[in-house]
């Protein structure tokens, strides 16, 4: 089998990367702009390309047939996206739009990957049919790439996610847990939000259930997600309890006082129901994830 892979170098596609080369079944085409950043160079192809060079993309799919794209890459900051509106269409409907139709030219089966900032954030725990309702561009943004997919005709399935957390080779993304633990190791006080709930999810098991959709030609949209939902406080202070840190350190802001760019969802959580059955998706706790991240770095830092 042979798996396209895009937005390689971030860290849900390094994190994939990890799990496919575990297979001798596998052939990996991994995709980014620039260079590649895996340790593993060597052990899989990697074309470097940008999301809407059209003719590459073409070449790409020529070349190698591939019988799955998993579409990870994406422009995600969010207050960005909602500043700069028509890059943010551009990178995340617009290479949608054209990586969507290329599968449905060649067969490849699709497995896109999407947010939980497609819904407005009032009800919590959606399901796979609740109404998506976005409350910023960026998730507008996912929500018309969704729409695109379903558009193409191409063999798809939607993999909607929440709070991405984990380690990239060297260190080269942030996230909200490595942020709190790196500032609370230095001694700084942190300001988090107090009115904003989410289900932090393992890099690791968002990959994990990427590739069984690849593998098992899944179909429709899935929520995947952490087991468990929590504010972002909440989050904050278990952090600094699993690393033994000064949790004193961390102070509480509302979303009004904060007066981000874009509007945040106030509460999102997802109903795994649909996932546990078909993709035999059951996700780790935040304190097994959290061990899973001090692994990484102690083995990062020993080289």
């Amino acid at each position: 089998m042979k798996i396209l892979l895009t937005g390689s170098n971030g860290l849900l596609g390094q994190k994939i990367i990890d799990d496919l080369l575990l297979r001798t079944d596998i052939t990996l085409i991994a995709t980014a702009k620039g260079e590649n950043r895996h340790p593993a160079k060597g052990s899989f192809i990697y074309e470097s390309v940008d999301l809407n060079d059209d003719e590459k993309w073409l070449e790409i799919f020529e070349n190698y047939r591939p019988d799955a794209l998993i579409h990870g890459g994406a422009m995600t900051q969010v207050d960005i996206c909602e500043d700069e509106r028509v890059m943010c269409d551009k990178v995340n409907v617009d290479a949608t739009t054209l990586l969507s139709m290329l599968c449905k030219h060649f067969n490849t089966h699709l497995i896109h990957v999407s947010t939980d900032f497609i819904f407005d954030g009032k009800k919590g725990y959606y399901t796979e049919t609740d109404l998506p309702a976005p409350v910023n561009y960026y998730g507008l943004s996912k929500w018309k790439a969704e729409q695109a997919v379903f558009a193409s005709g191409a063999k798809a399935a939607i993999l909607r996610t929440i709070l991405l957390y984990g380690v990239t080779y060297g260190l080269s993304r942030s996230n909200i847990v490595l942020w709190v633990k790196q500032s609370l190791e230095q001694g700084k006080a942190i300001t988090v939000v107090k009115d904003q709930s989410r289900c932090p999810t393992l890099a690791q098991d968002l990959a994990a259930a990427c590739i069984a959709a690849a593998i098992s030609g899944a179909t429709g949209i899935y929520h995947i997600c952490g087991p468990e939902q929590m504010d972002i406080v909440t989050l904050a202070k278990r952090v600094a309890n699993f690393w033994h840190l000064d949790a004193n350190l961390i102070g509480e802001i509302s979303s009004e006082t904060l007066k981000q760019r874009a509007t945040r969802p106030p509460h999102t959580a997802f109903h795994l129901g649909k996932a546990n059955m078909e993709l035999d998706y059951y996700p780790r706790s935040l304190e097994e994830g959290l061990a899973i991240v001090d692994a990484e770095l102690k083995a990062f830092a020993n080289g």
